[in-house]
């Protein structure tokens, strides 16, 4: 391209003359004292903004005190056009709106069942029923304890039968209850919900003289709560103990009114609430019935004795876990911290490791583990809200370490690693940095949405390495005896003794993700020392200059002026701000004629498809596959679980339900977004609010592949859902728009109107799509007949070979293509 590569003296090679490092170093040095000066200069400036309480919050809000982002940012785009900075702030526009989308796709996760819904099934499938009501010769098998306590009827009733498993005739005084509103009185009691639109309006009228029959019952909450705290018409019992003290928790009674057997270990439930609330538990009771357990129980009038071993559910966590049964609230002041229970794991572990006392998070985490064992997840999400909330930079560490165990919670992980990326600054600063796992490092430098300048990634990430290397000096060090006079461990690792070859190795994955293009200011030491020790192998675009000397620092900011050295910005918020505030200082002083040069038109990622114009055989096979429901989904490997075919409508159904949300509709309007990013957080967000892994997503993008149509319709119609942009531009531009468009003669499809297809998977292909020779012999043929569905298959770019004569330039339209970089962000300008 013409373009020559400009270092520094003393910095083209690591193993350069002495002369050439010599210089290298002063030109370092006088970077240095240029930075000291200017750090000086500013310093009575700074300190006048102690001057109030309001000033000193805002320097708390500061990312750094040591770099000023605005100033450093300002004096790299001061020289930019008007066009370059309206350019780079709808990028910076284009990342807020994905940034709204990864947010609301990593706060997904399955909804909890409530106590609502799970007394709907209790009552629906009638598990583990005690009574059974006669009403006119139909049989409605209850429960005892929500009927007691639900409504004054029915306790009086029960109130006088107390066999086993009795059949209690019920009567009303009120005329007109038919079975259908019988039994949604029923259910009203156990829900405290009535569906009014099921109800005739006869129906109604007799609703209002059977309730006062009844007794109006309190809210649900509340008469769940007084089962809670009193314990009344409570007929099992936890018992919580270990395996030598099992036999002491039988033996040791106390009397009560009840005549229930308890002891200090044991607490009263009600086996409807169990039954309801946890499977876990639900089981347990089933397999007690099916072996007569419970009849003798009933019999003898003793609750069901359900015991719990402390070393997986402590006893301490009991209340906890009641209160999250019966109320759908985690509440862990509710934690008997002062009690004598068995150590649990983590409290082995804490002691272990010198942390004493458990912490919040700690048992958090826990009760969380608890909760998936119960599979109550109510618990469990009451747990993770708990950890995101109480993620601190001190307890990073363990929130990352738990999350990413097995037994962890994958959307702890992800508002961990949120929390990392918008605290990374001060993350940098800390001791934290240093014990960051690499994975996590990788996945965090990855980001668009990082909250900090390249500057301090670039320091960030060198400092993170040279500790890591320091790691392995000593653990190579000859001596036996660590943290003796001569060992490595007591005297210390000089940063002279590190090797910039073994720095390279440690950074080798790490090095790549620092957009170099990117650092301000450009002479800062710690990008100069970098690029001399070679740490960094390809140099910044600052010091690239074109064949006339000059360099255009724009290019690796702006998509329009790629030249192969633009790079997707980072969505840092002081950079945004500045740049913004520059962009309309410049409309306001009368800049607005440079934005008329370009139009920006939308489109998605287009993949290069111009060979498939060429290619006959491509396009016979793209329109003739169509293979049968699963045929060709891989259930053996099992490496990507794959829904039934009523779920994923479902799914299907409510992916088409997000694109309609403003916030989806905001991204697709910006000009610089990827629509199959943005199809990608949504199929995302349906995939983990469904409860399916995200490599489930795979199945959701490429599921006309896997599903016949006629079995499964609507399913590839997967086009994009877009409401027209409200966004508004000067008169003079949009009739210079509008008369564009009317004169030219080429018609620039929209991806409104053409379907997204997703990639085709290699495991997929199908055996009568082969190639066939005679395709070779009618080529011409097939293209003509095939060129119509391929226009409505694939974007119209891929007719260009056969159209490009036919294109006029206007004189008011300077062309201007970018190249992958402007795909990549879906703009293509014409």
């Amino acid at each position: 391209m013409g373009a020559n590569v400009s270092f520094p003296e003393g910095t083209q090679s690591c193993s350069g003359s002495p002369s050439r490092l010599q210089s290298f170093t002063r030109l370092g040095q006088s970077y240095a004292v240029s930075d000291s000066d200017l750090a000086g200069k500013d310093k009575k400036k700074k300190a006048s903004k102690f001057a109030t309480l309001r000033k000193k919050l805002i320097r708390v809000r500061r990312h750094s005190k040591s770099c000023d982002y605005g100033r450093a940012i300002r004096e790299l785009i001061s020289t930019w056009s008007t066009r370059d900075l309206s350019a780079l702030v709808q990028e910076y526009e284009s990342l807020i709106a994905m940034k709204e989308l990864a947010i609301t796709t990593n706060l997904a996760r399955p909804p909890a069942n409530s106590c609502r819904n799970d007394f709907s099934q209790l009552y629906d499938f009638k598990f583990c029923t005690d009574i059974d009501l006669i009403y006119k010769g139909v049989c409605f098998p209850a429960h005892r304890a929500l009927l007691s306590v639900r409504s004054p009827f029915f306790r009086d009733i029960l109130s006088r039968n107390h066999e086993t498993y009795p059949q209690i005739p019920i009567k009303l005084r009120t005329h007109g209850v038919d079975i259908g509103l019988f039994s949604a009185l029923l259910k009203y009691l156990y829900t405290d919900t009535l569906n009014h639109d099921e109800l005739q309006l006869e129906n109604r009228e007799i609703l209002h003289k059977v309730a006062a029959e009844l007794g109006m019952p309190n809210p649900l909450e509340q008469d769940l709560r007084t089962l809670l705290e009193t314990g009344d018409y409570s007929d099992a019992v936890l018992v919580f103990t270990s395996e030598p003290d099992l036999n002491e928790s039988f033996s040791s009674e106390a009397g009560s009114s009840d005549g229930f057997c308890r002891t200090k270990h044991e607490l009263p439930c009600h086996r409807a609430v169990l039954a309801a609330r946890s499977p876990f538990f639900r089981n347990v009771l089933l397999r007690r019935a099916r072996s007569g357990e419970d009849v003798t129980e009933v019999t003898l009038n003793t609750p069901t004795r359900i015991v719990l071993d402390e070393t997986v559910i402590p006893r301490r966590y009991a209340r906890v876990l009641l209160h999250a049964l019966y109320l759908d609230i985690v509440d862990l002041s509710l934690i008997m911290r002062g009690s004598a229970s068995m150590c649990s794991l983590s409290e082995v572990q804490a002691i272990v490791a010198g942390k004493g006392q458990m912490t919040l998070v700690d048992e958090a985490m826990e009760m969380y583990q608890i909760g998936q064992f119960l599979d109550v997840p109510a618990l469990s999400q009451g747990c993770e809200d708990i950890i995101a909330d109480s993620i601190t930079v001190d307890n990073l560490l363990s929130v990352l370490n738990w999350s990413a165990e097995p037994h962890g919670s994958s959307w702890v992980l992800r508002q961990a690693l949120h929390f990392l990326r918008e605290e990374f600054i001060q993350i940098a600063n800390s001791p934290v940095l240093l014990e960051l796992s690499k994975s996590h490092l990788i996945e965090t430098l990855s980001s668009d949405l990082l909250q900090a300048g390249e500057l301090d990634i670039l320091s960030a990430t060198l400092k993170w390495g040279e500790h890591h290397l320091i790691r392995r000096i000593e653990k190579r060090e000859p001596n036996l005896l660590s943290h003796t006079a001569h060992s490595v461990s007591k005297k210390g690792v000089k940063r002279r003794d590190l090797h910039d070859v073994e720095l390279r190795d440690i950074l080798d994955e790490l090095i790549p993700l620092v957009r170099i293009n990117h650092v301000v200011p450009h002479n800062h030491e710690v990008l100069v020392n970098s690029i001399r020790r070679g740490l960094v192998s390809t140099p910044p675009s600052h010091m690239i200059y074109d064949d006339s000397g000059t360099s255009h620092s724009a290019s690796a900011w702006v998509p329009s002026k790629n030249n192969g050295l633009f790079t997707p910005p980072r969505l840092f918020t002081p950079y945004y701000e500045e740049v913004k505030s520059l962009l309309e200082e410049r409309l306001a002083s009368g800049h607005e004629h440079d934005l008329t040069r370009v139009r920006p038109i939308q489109m998605s990622s287009i993949p290069d498809t111009l060979y498939m114009v060429e290619d006959p055989h491509y396009i016979q096979q793209f329109m003739s596959y169509n293979p049968s429901p699963l045929q060709s989904i891989d259930i053996v490997s099992g490496t990507i679980p794959v829904p039934g075919s009523d779920t994923l409508r479902l799914m299907v159904q409510h992916e088409q339900e997000l694109q309609s949300l403003p916030q989806v509709q905001r991204a697709f309007n910006q000009s610089y977004v990827d629509r199959h990013s943005v199809m990608e957080q949504i199929q995302l967000r349906v995939v983990r609010e469904f409860g399916w892994p995200d490599s489930t997503v795979k199945v959701l993008q490429n599921v006309q592949y896997y599903y016949n149509n006629e079995t499964t319709p609507g399913y590839v119609d997967r086009s994009y859902r877009m409401t027209p942009s409200k966004r508004s531009c000067s008169p003079k531009i949009q009739f210079r728009r509008r008369r564009s468009c009317q004169n030219k003669p080429v018609q620039c499809v929209s991806p409104l109107n053409s379907p997204t297809k997703g990639y085709k998977p290699p495991m997929l292909e199908s055996p009568s799509s082969s190639p066939n020779s005679d395709h070779d012999n009618s080529r011409s043929a097939t293209l003509s007949s095939n060129r119509s569905t391929l226009s409505d298959t694939m974007p119209d770019i891929a007719m260009a070979s056969t159209s490009v004569n036919q294109m006029h330039l206007h004189d008011d339209y300077e062309p201007d293509i970018g190249d992958e970089g402007a795909s990549r962000h879906g703009t293509l300008y014409i």
